[in-house]
């Protein structure tokens, strides 16, 4: 097991974490939360060794193997697949061992060490770790190319594949989805599903957190908190907690007045005054209570567009090429869409399939090649991306980057502004060459939000963002008045801010009518499709006619299970409707006060059996989705 006993840890003059003791168990998957600088990678370094305790012990059994993430990685000739082999450091040291086995010609050696290696399933090896690349988006061609084509971002993944393939006891991952895409996050979940040693997790991603995790670790104000079950449950518990932190606080707080009032009445009289200093000195030892509060520090909204004009942007018969590739065929065509007040559309599709380059166009950084774009002569355009960080000026500060957006605003205001998104003091002075890429996200979603837009062009805009900012970025965005065209791979953010998806695929865009796990089911089946075999196509006109025939019988006797499958899906958006609509009323932090307990309870309680109604439904949906796959799969 892993013992943390009384920890002090400190960066630089920064104080991290004071006494902190929790013992984590094997087999436990333990998801790490806590705002962003509190300590939470600082902490992996230390299990990692890589860094040692400023006091109090830190004990994770030596002969355990720890695999982690790799912050950089080789920019050299080595293959990807190569590179993921690499991770299994029993399987290359068996490899070198027979190699120089058979150099020698030791027969005996070489029948040893092959038993071994075949224990291991070595033999293996290399189907594995192409399949584990697969998984992380990597096409069989792309898993032979040379380390040094792939960009940072795709490295990242590398460096994933490399930490997943190996043997582990303990798996230690830092935001391991911050460069993966939604059909890649739900892999990796199912991946992590079955790993059998102790994972301890970084993650800002709610729903990942709660799939992955059966306890929750809290870095709050220096301290260590250990909780049981998922980030759901510790919400549940956390909210419990503030309820009881409130009541404790406001009784304080009448405790002090009375001290107080009795100190300021009988300090001067003679009679009272050791009655007085008494107060006095119990006064100052009392520990001060905070209130409860969702302690974030993000605090922000968008102000209403100057002009919001009926129709912002449309785009007909538009088509999409690669620089350089205008004879090949186009990325996406025959584009058909128009942005109205209002809408808040997140684009679904696997890597590659063109969201990024068709937020692109609407944001004119890259032209159409075919077709027609009209925008209204009041559209004014907020585009985040992450290489938008890239063009943040590294000398100067948030204070002057908003300056020199709006010259004549007071210092003040200003100040309060880049205060709601966390840079207070001596921060909002700080230049941006020293921020992380937390903080430069943040900077860079102020300055957009500051210039008021009418339409948001949002690529990845939780990259980096910690739960709290992810949160108010939720709560902002639903108030949005304008139009908002959004990718990312934060299931909660899309389930909390859009109303309607839209498909890329295969050179289209086309509406989804699912939701976020009917999406997810398809881009499964779609998948298993993509690998395997097609089967022959029909040439004669009487084959056509009599497949129509069998696809029009399969039609008659499926239309009991469809029926089902409908009302099934009718039910779930209910019930999604009513958990997003409870999540709203337990974000508001007026319910956390002593007045409204009641009502706490009672939202809590009805979340719970939401949630597990949710379950229920999405169960027997699921067996109709399969019962409808097996009966159509029997009769083709």
């Amino acid at each position: 097991m892993i013992r943390l006993q009384q920890l002090y840890l400190h960066r630089g003059e920064k104080s991290l974490i004071e006494e902190g003791t929790i013992t984590i168990h094997p087999g436990w998957r333990v998801g790490v939360t806590g705002i962003n600088g509190c300590g939470k990678s600082t902490l992996l370094a230390l299990l990692r060794g890589e860094i040692e305790a400023d006091s109090g012990e830190c004990l994770v059994p030596k002969e355990w193997v720890i695999a982690h993430i790799a912050q950089e990685s080789e920019a050299s000739e080595r293959s990807a697949l190569d590179y993921a082999l690499d991770g299994d450091h029993r399987l290359r040291q068996l490899q070198q061992q027979l190699q120089q086995a058979e150099e020698g010609g030791d027969g005996h050696l070489i029948g040893e060490l092959s038993a071994h290696y075949d224990a291991i399933d070595g033999y293996s090896a290399a189907n594995r770790a192409a399949k584990l690349l697969s998984g992380l988006g990597f096409s069989e061609t792309e898993q032979q190319r040379p380390m040094h084509q792939f960009s940072g971002g795709w490295r990242v993944r590398l460096n994933l594949a490399r930490a997943l393939f190996g043997h582990s006891d303990l798996l230690l991952l830092d935001e391991p989805t911050n460069h993966l895409d939604l059909d890649t996050t739900w892999w990796l979940q199912e991946w992590l599903r079955g790993y059998e040693g102790t994972l301890i997790l970084i993650s800002h991603d709610r729903d990942f957190l709660d799939d992955c995790s059966d306890h929750i670790l809290h870095l709050r104000q220096r301290q260590l908190t250990l909780y049981s079950g998922n980030y759901s449950r510790f919400e549940e518990q956390r909210a419990e907690q503030l309820l009881q932190q409130q009541s404790a606080y406001q009784r304080q707080q009448q405790t002090i007045g009375h001290l107080q009032s009795y100190i300021a009445r009988f300090r001067a009289k003679a009679t009272k005054a050791r009655q007085a200093q008494s107060r006095i000195k119990t006064l100052e030892k009392m520990e001060r209570l905070l209130p409860a509060h969702a302690d974030s520090p993000f605090n922000f909204r968008f102000q209403p567009p100057e002009k919001l004009p009926n129709s912002l942007l449309s785009l007909e018969k538009g088509a999409i090429r690669y620089s350089g590739q205008e004879a090949a065929p186009p990325l996406l065509d025959q584009i058909e869409l128009q942005l109205l007040p209002g809408d808040a559309i997140a684009l679904l599709g696997h890597n590659g399939a063109g969201k990024s380059s068709l937020i692109k166009v609407l944001a004119e950084e890259i032209p159409l090649t075919a077709g027609t774009i009209t925008r209204s002569p009041d559209l004014r355009i907020g585009y985040f991306a992450q290489h938008q960080l890239e063009h943040l000026d590294s000398n100067a500060s948030p204070l002057l980057h908003l300056q020199r957006i709006a010259p004549d605003a007071g210092e003040q205001p200003l100040r309060d502004y880049l205060g709601g998104f966390g840079f207070q003091g001596e921060m909002a002075l700080a230049t941006v060459a020293n921020f992380s890429g937390g903080e430069k996200s943040r900077l860079a979603l102020a300055l957009i939000i500051y210039r008021r837009p009418n339409l948001l062009l949002l690529d990845e805009p939780t990259n980096h963002l910690d739960l709290e900012m992810r949160h108010a970025l939720s709560l902002a965005l639903q108030e949005f008045s304008g139009a908002m065209v959004l990718i990312s791979h934060d299931r909660h953010l899309l389930r909390s801010v859009c109303d309607r998806f839209l498909l890329v695929h295969r050179g289209q865009v086309l509406p989804f009518d699912g939701d976020l796990d009917q999406y997810h089911l398809w881009s499964i089946q779609e998948q298993r499709e993509s690998s395997g075999d097609s089967t022959p196509k029909e040439s004669s006109g009487s084959s056509r006619k009599e497949s129509r025939r069998q696809a029009a019988a399969v039609r008659e006797q499926l239309k009991p299970l469809t029926r089902a499958l409908k009302e099934a899906e009718s039910a779930l958006d209910r019930l999604q409707q009513r958990l997003q609509s409870l999540q709203q009323q337990l974000a508001d932090p007026d319910i956390y006060l002593e007045p409204q307990r009641q009502q706490l309870q009672q939202l809590l309680q009805e979340r719970g059996e939401v949630e597990k109604e949710i379950e229920t439904r999405e169960e027997r949906w699921l067996e109709l989705s399969e019962a409808i796959e097996s009966q159509q799969g029997a009769e083709g």
